[in-house]
């Protein structure tokens, strides 16, 4: 229309940022993505069957009921520049070759940590450490319960001094935003090294 202001603000859509959230069986990957994620977070959450009796290792998580068999995914806006989509990886060692596949484009990761069962998450650090996949390790504690404190984690995990370990419980929110913002923090400091 002639003499009319036709002028839109433009406004840039946000950067998004695939970050995987790996770890061993029963961890609580699932959990976090579903108590940060402000969507309702798709899962791929079966009943554990007769069938993987003698395969799924139960020790500490008898109660567990349930696993993912695919992946979990949600979403969590940092700010009106960055969305974080979330991948959470299955946790059993059948489903691993899976992580390949999820890894593809993603820029960071969480490695959740079981303190009572920590080897269960060897193979996670592995992963990301032989891809070079900046991840940072949070320890999820069970029952509101951190017997030990980051250092002591890291030292038995035998991680380098880069990598930050942050105690958290999957199941609250502002708990898993802070690991995220860590992880996001590291990433761009990682870039401004480039640079």
């Amino acid at each position: 229309m002639a003499g009319s202001d036709t002028t839109v603000d433009a406004v840039a859509p946000p950067d998004t940022v695939k970050i995987l959230i790996a770890g061993g069986f029963g961890v609580g990957k699932t959990t976090m993505v579903g108590s940060v994620s402000e969507i309702a977070p798709l899962r791929t959450e079966e009943p554990l069957t007769t069938a993987g009796l003698g395969i799924d290792d139960l020790d500490g998580i008898e109660q567990k009921r349930a696993t993912t068999v695919a992946l979990d995914f949600g979403r969590i806006t940092i700010s009106q520049e960055l969305v974080l989509y979330l991948f959470g990886t299955p946790g059993q060692q059948r489903f691993w070759f899976m992580w390949n596949d999820l890894s593809i484009g993603a820029l960071g990761a969480v490695v959740l940590v079981d303190v009572r069962r920590p080897e269960s998450s060897f193979a996670a650090i592995d992963f990301f450490e032989r891809r070079e996949i900046p991840f940072v390790v949070g320890v999820n504690g069970f029952h509101g319960e951190h017997p030990y404190p980051a250092e002591e984690i890291r030292d038995s995990l035998a991680l380098p001094e880069h990598v930050r370990v942050l105690l958290c419980d999957a199941r609250e929110r502002e708990s898993c935003r802070d690991v995220l913002i860590a992880l996001i923090d590291q990433l761009i400091a990682d870039a401004r090294k480039v640079s």
